[in-house]
Parts: structure tokens; sequence; C-alpha cells
């Protein structure tokens, strides 16, 4: 999947950042999810628009969520780096601030009516049909940031809005009915699958150690660290009843059952006890980091842990990746417990030893060389192959397909139709299509399918005109960058 993705990048950036001038209001997203900088300062000068750090960080977690969204659970931190998504993310939020800036000097302008609509579009804030204040401010809290930050990325998510209403396409019925007899026209065509699987290979040790000796970088071994911790069980606050009813006075919004009502003291006592026995257990904690701190207690068990067998959350995993040898970390809470940890050392990752790599570079060459062997056999039968023939295909005739799941023939179909050869193969995933365009034909005038080819149309027109927008508006306002990216 990286590799049609790295093929269609350009197109995936240009869907995601359209869409994403409409994102606003389509439900919450937790951009601290996907933090990796620094924190305050500017990383750009757009015309005398100043880009903060934080609004960096935002358009990376927007970009990174959508992608997770249009990929499922395939995509992931790996796949995103590979893509230097963190580049696409800086261009991406330069090329809005060269609207945003464009926009200034037309004029246009966001209302705190504006604002207020557009926080209206958030099931998050809203409790019993009314927007909620303190719920509102207590989610931006949780998601590690303040009113005041969310809505002026409001307010600049609303300006896009209002330029690109500027450039509204209404295409008109010729273009609609080429567009529609284009989208749906038909191809004759000879197809035949080869499939990865049904290449053997089997690798002498003399070419598995080759192929390591040449890609010794490929295979390391994890990062570890050597550190030392000492736990505080969670124990009772001993807390009198009038303490609890307190508490529950105080914080009564914050318990709520299933439905959004609100809870009764009784129905939540059980959690405020956990609660307060919790607080009370971090100050007992917070007791015995400053006495291990001051060398008065130690701590009482070591461990060593390559980073993806680091036991804890997430976050506080992270607060171990990111500690500099000799650091204390603050106690966190970890289940029943509150745990102190004391960074020793950092192991950096190095090459893995052959026979320590052996599987991993098996299964590496095995991939390499089936690949290459598949790629030999397609182009040796591309010019006598036989097939399957199909007639009457169209865009939409994935059921045609046979032998591809319904994702592949439907990838097969977009590039087939893309494409200006004749005959040619299209590689899907692990399989390589030979392909033969006997006839093509314009497809019948389908009425009924016009709004669907009037969004297309217009998508097309849209994205066309705001690209031309933006490599105008380049050469129209300074840009300051403090970062340096990939093309």
């Amino acid at each position: 999947m990286i590799t049609w993705m790295q093929r269609h990048k350009r197109w995936l950036v240009i869907t995601i950042w359209i869409s994403t001038i409409a994102f606003v209001g389509a439900g919450f997203v937790g951009w601290g999810s996907y933090d990796y900088g620094k924190d305050g300062g500017t990383v750009a000068v757009v015309a005398d628009r100043e880009v903060s750090v934080e609004e960096y960080q935002q358009e990376y977690s927007n970009l990174y969520d959508q992608y997770a969204r249009l990929f499922g659970e395939t995509f992931n931190k790996d796949m995103a780096d590979r893509l230097n998504l963190k580049d696409v993310a800086y261009k991406q939020v330069i090329q809005k601030n060269l609207i945003l800036a464009y926009a200034n000097s037309l004029g246009l302008d966001v209302t705190n009516e504006d604002i207020a609509k557009e926080l209206l579009k958030y099931n998050s804030f809203i409790v019993d049909g009314k927007f909620d204040k303190a719920t509102y401010v207590k989610i931006l809290a949780q998601n590690r940031t303040t009113p005041v930050e969310f809505e002026e990325s409001l307010k600049r998510s609303i300006l896009l809005q209002k330029v690109q209403l500027l450039f509204n396409i209404k295409p008109n019925s010729i273009e609609v009915e080429n567009l529609n007899k284009l989208l749906f026209a038909e191809d004759n065509i000879n197809y035949k699958i080869l499939d990865m699987e049904d290449i053997s290979v089997n690798p002498s040790d003399a070419e598995l150690k080759k192929h390591w000796e040449s890609n010794k970088n490929a295979y390391m071994s994890e990062v570890s660290y050597v550190y030392e911790t000492s736990e505080v069980p969670v124990m009772s606050a001993k807390s009198s009843d009038d303490d609890i009813k307190k508490h529950y006075d105080r914080f009564k919004t914050d318990y709520r059952k299933a439905d959004g009502k609100l809870k009764s003291f009784d129905e939540a006592k059980a959690e405020i006890i956990i609660e307060l026995n919790t607080k009370f257990t971090k100050k007992e904690a917070l007791k015995k980091y400053l006495k291990i701190k001051k060398a008065e207690e130690t701590l009482t068990s070591s461990s060593i842990l390559d980073e993806s067998k680091l036991p804890f959350s997430p976050l506080d995993n992270k607060q171990i990746i990111d500690a500099k040898q000799g650091d204390l970390l603050k106690p966190f809470l970890d289940g029943d417990k509150f745990v102190i940890v004391k960074v020793l050392a950092k192991n950096d990752a190095k090459p893995l030893t052959y026979e320590k790599a052996l599987s991993d570079v098996k299964v590496s060459y095995i991939n390499v060389a089936k690949a290459k062997k598949l790629d030999e056999k397609a182009n040796k039968e591309l010019e006598n192959f036989i097939g399957t023939e199909v007639k009457s295909l169209t865009r939409q005739s994935v059921s045609k397909i046979k032998g591809l799941q319904p994702q592949e023939a439907a990838n097969f179909l977009n590039q087939l139709f893309s494409t200006t050869l004749k005959t040619g193969t299209i590689k899907i995933n692990d399989k390589v299509v030979l392909f033969r365009i006997n006839s093509s034909k314009l497809g019948s005038y389908d009425k009924s399918q016009d709004e669907t080819v009037k969004n297309t149309l217009v998508q097309l027109q849209s994205e066309e005109l705001m690209i031309n927008l933006v490599k105008r508006l380049e050469n129209k306002y300074e840009v300051q960058s403090s970062i340096e990216i990939k093309e």
C-alpha cells in the first residue's frame, strides 16, 4: 500500500487539503496525539502572518488523522514518516497561510457569530441540547489546548472556507454530459493475473549473507533503556462522608451516566472515593519522590527493556524515551499504583549480527527475489498472453475481474482507465495484472449519474483553481521559513 500511496501522494494531499477546509464541525480531533516538536515559537512567517509551532503540529495531527481514516489500521507512524508527512503538513500550513494572507488583503473577516455557529457543530460540547461552556473548557484541557487557541484555529478554518466559496464552480450541462460519457467509458480487454505466491525462491546461505552485508543498517536492534523504579500502591485516604459530599457538590458535573444525565451522590460515591484515594496517594508518592531526589531513600528495582516492551502507558513510556540519563521522573499512575522511574542509561540501536537478523533477512530476501522474478515473468508473457476476455468493462465493473479482491479490482480498474497504453502491466499489492485493451468506446450518457459527475467536476475544477491561486500567492507574498523540508 505504501508504494501506491507514494505514487498518488499528490492526489491524496490535494484531496485532503480541500476537505480539510470544510473539516471543521465534522468531529473533535485530539491533535495532541501526534505532538512531535518543541513547545512555543514560530516556524515561519508568511507575509505578515506568523505560523506557530502549535499550528504546524495541529496541521500534522489533522493530516495524520485523515490519512488514518482513509486507510484504516494499516496506516501508522512508520508509513507517515516514509511519506514525509511532517514535510507535507509544513507545506500545507504554509499554503493555507498564503490563502489567509490573501483573505486579509480582500478584507474578509470572521465574526464572533461565525465562531459560535461552528462551536455548535461539535456534539462533544453539547449537554442537554445546549452548548455547555464548562464541558467545552474541560474537553479542550484534556486535549492540551485552550479556548483561545481552539477558537483561533476555528477562525483560520472559517476564513479558508470563505475564500473557497469565492471560487465555487457551477459546471454547464455540456461539461457534465462529456465527463459523464468519459467516466462511464467501456473497454473490451484481455487480462491475466500473476501472483507472487506462485513464485518460489530457495535462497542459499551465501545469498542471504550477501543480502545482509548489503543491508546491515536495515537490521538494527531496538533502542533499550536501563531504569530503576519504586512503587506506591494506591491507599485509602480515609475520607469522611462529609469530605466525599463536599467533593461531589464541587464537581458534580463531572459525574454523568451513559445518557449524559448527572449521577446522584449515591451513584457517584464509589467513583469519588477512588478519586480521593488516588489524589491522596499521589501526594504520598510525591513525598517519596522528593526523598529519593535528596538521596534519603533509594529505588527498589531495576530493569533493562527494549523500547517496544516498556510496560507503561504510551504517554508514560514517552517520558522514559525522552528522558536524559539520570533523570528522575515524577510519580505517574499505572493501574492501581504510582510509579517513580529513574532513567540510568539509553542503549542506542546497533546492527544485529547475521545470526540474530537471519529470520528477517530471509523474509526480505525472498520478497525482493520474488518481486524481481514476478516482473521478469510479466515482461516475458506480456506480448503473447491470452488470459481472460472481458467485454463492456467500466470503472464500476469490479465483479467482472475474477481473481482479485473487490478493493484490488477497483484499484486495477482505476489504473486501467487512467492509462494511455494499449498493452501493459498494473501492479496490485503482491500481484501483477497483464492487460490488453482490444477496443474502447465512450459510455452512453446516463442522466441519472449527473449529480455524481457534477460533484466530481466541481472537485477537479476547485482543486485546479486553488492550486493555481497558491502558485500566484507564492510569488506575491514573502515566506520566511525556519524549517528545511524534502521536496
